[in-house]
């Protein structure tokens, strides 16, 4: 049966459509289609032909869970989750376990990826009652939307990797005993303090306290691995957000040691395993403490935040491999990552014939069959491979030092051959949706870089991938939506979103100098007063109008991404400084004020918003450059510049008039507050300029 004529029976048969055998597999399984065909996120196709009755998140599984009086079992995950891929051919693909669910149950699947929502708010559940989290998430709830029991993975039966109760075993004791009232109680309890504990950050009268960011800035120099980089134990994750934070201190405090932790941690990263030297990207983490092994998936919201930092080292330190690296994370993203109508795809999976890393490892022997002997043996002696290997009998390609010279040289050529000889493997499965805000940090990086390194492709690609989020995902509100795939629109956008998307507006603003961008900026600042404003003068997650879940939070932590209130903030203190007479910087204080208190808390978990108080205690500078005066703007395009905005384009005038007025004579001024430098045209006097000592911080407003 085709797509149209799924379309037509579940129409027909309504709530009785149940996953229907239409054809077999060679070896004479049966194939099963439910609801999910219909959908257009590649995690819930994935799981569309289980014998599963799944069914989308929303008010139609409620319903029909509330008419048969039975539970909902929840199972929220993502694409590219390696531990998804397992529970799915353990449980969801498992006859008998499918018949207890769609006995018992009405099943729900829930991309995280789409729902950002609906899994943080049910996350928050299942570390508050396991003290741990992750994906796949596996989630009881009563009609009503309250939880009633949760976890991560679960094997399917008693006994299973050493599991003393199973999945099935659970699926029967919660369907039994789901209407006994101390469940709903316990349930209603949680979700009550949580909610309490979700929307109170802290608010007061006044900005955090400065020592916030010292403290986060002393918590991660003390986690720092001083040999091989990253914070913490194994596994290692990137944390652009917390190198981002220590660049800017140093920048304004000179202390060497931060530097030392962001370029060992920038250097080791990419000598690892954990970067994919015959591809380009980064994996999403290192599940060892040396960088080396991956787990092999990798993010389109990790690359991008990182090819914004080693842009910001590169202009900090002048190494060129920091620009190489960024280079060649982008040209990754725009050859494998970037769909036809302009945005970019979300994620490759770590696994392909079901096989964790198989695309991307080597032995010796096939070093030698793609490269020929002299050559095969040459990248297996210098990238570490061995005939043993270091993953599984195979090499996962590493660097003892970067490669430099002709040794670069000869790589380049040689990893192009090696790229078309992988591209003969069944490749890892591909996430093709495109989400606003991941798409927001990869423009911000294209822009970044492009303006940086004076590439104009790059800069080009950037206003390409904006062009179409604002063409194709806004709604005619002003507002965004979240996803988007094939043409097919799904969910409206949530805080981070638009938040993504100020941000990379500013960043397109400093590397094209159109004044379109500022409008758009603008408009999407708005956007947030509007849609998202909390109480406490912090934004909320989700937009007034959204579906009403158990809790509505003010998101300020960051994970792999950074927070959405974060990226207000900045994105509102950056268009203060391009519109001083506007109440941009106003909002991002009183943001500010709104968490206060879970700033002072947990600062190190909150590297990206104590960003902005950085910000504001740094006395953000704003360079104004007036006439064309290439040295200069080569300079400023080399200069490490943390808080501040360069504008030097003439058709910027008439949207900006305040930050131009006054200055007509050729060349840079550099202003801090209300005190600006007269005009230079020399490079060297701009780097004086913009190294010397910032005159004390304004008071809070």
């Amino acid at each position: 049966m085709n797509e149209p004529d799924l379309v037509a029976a579940i129409a027909t048969h309504g709530e009785d459509y149940t996953p229907r055998t239409h054809h077999l597999h060679p070896d004479g399984s049966p194939i099963y289609t439910n609801r999910l065909i219909l959908e257009s996120s590649p995690y819930l196709l994935q799981h569309a032909h289980n014998p599963v009755d799944w069914r989308p998140w929303g008010d139609a599984a409620f319903e029909q869970a509330a008419a048969r009086n039975v539970p909902l079992f929840v199972s929220i995950g993502y694409s590219t989750c390696h531990w998804c891929h397992v529970m799915e051919r353990e449980s969801f693909e498992d006859i008998e376990v499918a018949e207890v669910i769609n006995r018992r149950y009405v099943a729900v699947k829930i991309d995280r990826e789409e729902r950002p929502d609906v899994d943080a708010v049910f996350m928050e559940f299942i570390q508050a009652t396991t003290g741990r989290g992750g994906w796949p998430m596996s989630l009881w709830l009563a009609p009503d939307r309250v939880p009633l029991f949760g976890g991560t993975y679960f094997p399917a039966r008693d006994g299973d990797r050493g599991v003393g109760v199973g999945f099935v075993t659970l699926l029967g004791v919660i369907a039994d005993r789901w209407e006994e009232p101390r469940f709903k109680a316990q349930g209603q309890r949680i979700m009550a303090a949580l909610a309490e504990r979700a929307t109170d950050r802290g608010a007061r009268d006044g900005l955090p306290s400065g020592d916030a960011v010292g403290a986060a800035t002393q918590s991660l120099w003390s986690s720092f691995d001083r040999q091989w980089g990253g914070f913490g134990e194994a596994p290692k994750f990137p944390r652009p957000a917390a190198m981002n934070l220590l660049l800017a201190r140093w920048h304004r405090h000179g202390d060497s040691n931060l530097l030392e932790a962001v370029e060992v941690t920038l250097r080791k990263m990419f000598l690892g395993g954990v970067y994919d030297h015959v591809g380009g990207g980064f994996a999403r983490y290192s599940t060892d403490r040396r960088w080396l092994v991956p787990h092999f998936e990798k993010m389109l919201y990790d690359n991008g935040q990182l090819v914004t930092t080693y842009v910001r080292a590169w202009q900090a330190t002048g190494d060129p491999l920091y620009r190489h690296v960024a280079s060649d994370v982008l040209d990754y993203l725009a050859r494998e990552m970037s769909d036809p109508a302009g945005g970019f795809y979300s994620a490759t999976d770590a696994d392909s014939e079901g096989v964790e890393g198989k695309f991307f490892v080597w032995t010796t022997d096939e070093l030698v069959e793609a490269l020929g002997r002299a050559d095969g043996d040459w990248v297996a002696e210098v990238f570490g491979a061995t005939p043993q290997g270091n993953f599984e009998g195979s090499t996962i390609l590493h660097l003892d030092a970067p490669l430099e010279g002709p040794d670069l040289e000869r790589w380049e050529r040689l990893r192009q051959r090696l790229r078309r000889a992988r591209a003969e493997r069944v490749p890892p499965g591909l996430d093709d949706k495109v989400l606003t805000s991941w798409n927001a940090l990869a423009i911000s990086a294209f822009a970044r870089a492009g303006f940086a390194f004076h590439r104009r492709h790059y800069v080009e690609r950037a206003v390409r991938a904006a062009e179409f989020i604002f063409e194709e995902m806004a709604r005619p509100d002003g507002r965004l939506r979240r996803s988007w795939r094939r043409g097919q629109l799904r969910h409206d956008g949530v805080l981070e979103d638009h938040a993504a998307m100020l941000v990379a507006c500013l960043d397109l603003l400093e590397a094209t100098q159109d004044p379109r961008w500022l409008r758009l900026a603008r408009g999407l600042a708005e956007t947030l007063d509007t849609w998202f404003v909390a109480d406490s003068g912090a934004f909320h997650r989700t937009a007034t109008d959204a579906e009403a879940l158990p809790m509505r939070p003010i998101p300020v932590y960051d994970g792999a991404e950074p927070s959405g209130n974060a990226l207000a903030v900045e994105g509102l203190l950056r268009l203060g400084l391009w519109d001083p007479a506007g109440p941009w910087s106003g909002r991002a204080r009183r943001v500010l004020a709104g968490v206060a208190g879970a700033a002072e808390g947990a600062p190190m978990a909150m590297p990206q918003l104590l960003l902005g108080l950085d910000f504001l205690q740094a006395a953000a500078v704003q360079v104004v450059l007036v006439g064309d005066v290439p040295e200069v703007l080569a300079t400023l395009r080399a200069t490490f510049i943390p808080h501040g905005v360069i504008a030097f384009g003439e058709g910027l005038r008439r949207v900006a008039a305040d930050l131009f007025e006054g200055r007509d004579a050729v060349g840079a001024y550099v202003c801090r507050g209300t005190q600006c430098s007269l005009p230079t045209r020399a490079g060297g006097e701009l780097r004086r300029l913009l190294a010397a000592t910032p005159p004390p911080a304004r008071p809070p407003a």
